[in-house]
């Protein structure tokens, strides 16, 4: 099992890459996790790029994670109440050629950081948004971890008890979903 872990923030210090760092150390055992690193690297979406030359190396390198992983876990911070312009370019880029997404049918969830009150709540309520257009399985579950500077030392944000369980618990769904997903393939193939 697979969970591939992509932060929407290119802040060095970001308070979302160690949320999301937080998350791969309760995943349970047996699971592996992937962080994918190059989203800063990925051009602005434009349709003539895509029909004229060669896909961007970083893009391809995100559609080939997606599409090995078996569940994604994103970790979105909250700009102007919304998607950071860096993740919301990726995911447009992972849902490219029409019909041919990259997320198809895998299992989702985002969680999310900010210094303000409410964790960002709407940029993970446009993100579910997203990745259910992409065709994500996505878990309608949000993980708001607000004033996160608070909670923030050297490179890691540290939990209450009750924030590390409804983290465990929300990951415990997403591998709950990958396994059913995991068990459909299967019987789908079985019946071929």
């Amino acid at each position: 099992m697979r969970v591939l872990g992509i932060s929407g923030s290119l802040r060095r210090d970001s308070y979302n890459t160690a949320l999301l760092r937080a998350a791969a150390e309760r995943l349970p055992g047996g699971v592996e996790f992937v962080a994918f690193e190059r989203l800063a690297e990925i051009p602005a979406y434009d349709a003539d790029l895509e029909e004229t030359t060669e896909t961007p190396d970083a893009v391809e390198d995100l559609r080939a994670a997606m599409r090995e992983a078996d569940a994604v876990l994103i970790s979105t911070p909250e700009y102007n109440s919304s998607i950071p312009g860096a993740l919301k370019n990726a995911l447009d880029w992972a849902s490219r050629p029409a019909g041919e997404s990259a997320l198809m049918g895998t299992p989702a969830a985002v969680i999310g950081a900010s210094t303000g009150m409410f964790g960002a709540v709407w940029a993970q309520a446009e993100t579910r948004k997203v990745l259910g257009a992409l065709g994500g399985r996505v878990i309608e579950r949000e993980f708001p971890f607000a004033r996160a500077q608070d909670a923030y030392t050297d490179g890691e944000v540290t939990l209450t008890p009750e924030q590390s369980n409804a983290l465990e618990e929300l990951l415990r769904e997403l591998i709950a979903s990958a396994e059913e997903a995991a068990e459909a393939r299967a019987t789908a193939g079985a019946s071929r």
